[in-house]
């Protein structure tokens, strides 16, 4: 029987950051967390639970849209689950319908895996003029096909969100899609900012990679980044240096009506605990400077962690590191209905994660407490 006290230096519980605190491990489970005691071991760095990403492209050379299996998703999950980000949303981008069909099956399946928060259906109901990456060849108007396989889902108790531009679906559409407990994401989006207003008044509850592929924002046209930051909606964003200039981050987290809307993605694809290379759409997309390059020269997903989204933020854009946290943690665990994820207590060791104190490495406290087991057995 495992029972021991770690002290870190410092202690994310979810909410804040605390100092001279301890969590007890009990069989592998976190029982009590309070102040140090003498006995407790120390360790430096800050213990957090997992990252928790909820815009998964791919990993460990996977991309789902390729591998729409349960074999592939967990292979994502456990490549992602290696540098730090216990919890994942697969997502499965714009294709075939048969794609999404296949995708959702192993959602379904997958359901009862360790670190499976749901689905991501990001398209194909998006804006030609602002599709990114994704196949130009599939993209159309939501429609009954998809909104069975979201209904399906739904009925399954699979969480799912769902990125589409408002251009592209009813406001009925979107209210029935919320009704049933899809969260809504606006993106990939041309739309104008009434536009967007009318699809978060309709139940859109979320917005995707807030400045890339949606209108941005002028002085007498809000576009949709400006109805979204005005917004009470949570939003995703990507902190890569490549996406997302890191002082309009800065930007948008000032400016937003409340505190803990924005959170962290990473938007990773397969190359993330993989080669430096991988097919979408028959096209060879490469990694290049740290940038993902498709044949057209164009950005294609990121190559990015959540711990190194969360050291970015904390050095470049000036959050502080409970701001960070919360972004990778606390407020994607919350907006799927999965707040379990952002506490300690009861927590499996296997599902938090030490910071270094220079946040470039991510270890799991798992193998720090089994090094110490080993120590302790040693003396």
């Amino acid at each position: 029987m495992t029972d021991v006290w770690i002290a870190p230096e410092q202690l994310f519980d979810g909410q804040n950051v605390l100092t001279g605190q301890a969590i007890r491990v009990v069989n592998d489970q976190v029982t009590d967390l309070a102040p140090a005691p003498p006995s407790a071991h120390r360790v430096k760095g800050c213990l957090t639970p997992g990252f928790v990403d909820l815009q998964v492209n791919g990993g460990g050379g996977v991309m789902l849209n390729s591998t729409p299996t349960p074999e592939g998703i967990a292979t994502i999950a456990a490549a992602h689950r290696q540098l730090g980000t216990v919890a994942i949303m697969p997502t499965v981008i714009t294709d075939a319908p048969d794609v999404l069909y296949r995708a959702a099956e192993a959602a379904i399946a997958a359901a009862d895996q360790d670190g499976i928060v749901g689905l991501h259906i990001e398209g194909p109901h998006i804006s030609m003029a602002r599709r990114g990456t994704h196949d130009a060849a599939h993209i159309r108007a939501l429609d009954g096909r998809t909104m069975d396989v979201v209904a399906n889902l739904r009925q399954q108790g699979v969480a799912v969100m769902i990125t589409l531009a408002p251009e592209a679906a009813t406001t009925a559409q979107i209210a029935t899609l919320a009704g049933i407990g899809a969260v809504v994401s606006i993106g990939h989006t041309d739309a104008p900012a009434e536009d967007v207003e009318a699809a978060i008044a309709a139940g859109a509850t979320c917005a995707t990679h807030l400045f890339n592929a949606m209108s941005a924002m002028t002085g007498r046209a809000p576009g949709a980044v400006g109805a979204i930051i005005n917004s009470t909606v949570r939003s995703g964003i990507i902190c890569d240096g490549h996406h997302v200039d890191d002082r309009m981050i800065r930007l948008a987290l000032r400016a937003r009506p409340a505190d803990n809307l924005m959170f962290l993605v990473s938007d990773a694809m397969a190359t993330v605990g993989g080669p430096d290379h991988f097919d979408l759409y028959g096209q060879d997309v490469r990694l290049d400077g740290g940038r993902l390059i498709n044949i057209e020269g164009n950005l294609a997903g990121a190559h990015v962690t959540q711990a190194q989204g969360v050291a970015r933020l904390v050095s470049h854009v000036g959050a502080s590191l409970v701001e960070a946290l919360r972004m990778a943690v606390t407020t994607p665990a919350n907006l799927m209905g999965q707040d379990h994820r952002a506490q300690i207590i009861g927590q499996k060791t296997r599902n938090l994660v030490l910071l270094s104190p220079d946040m470039s490495q991510v270890a799991s406290i798992a193998d720090s407490l089994a090094g110490l087991m080993t120590n302790d057995a040693a003396e």
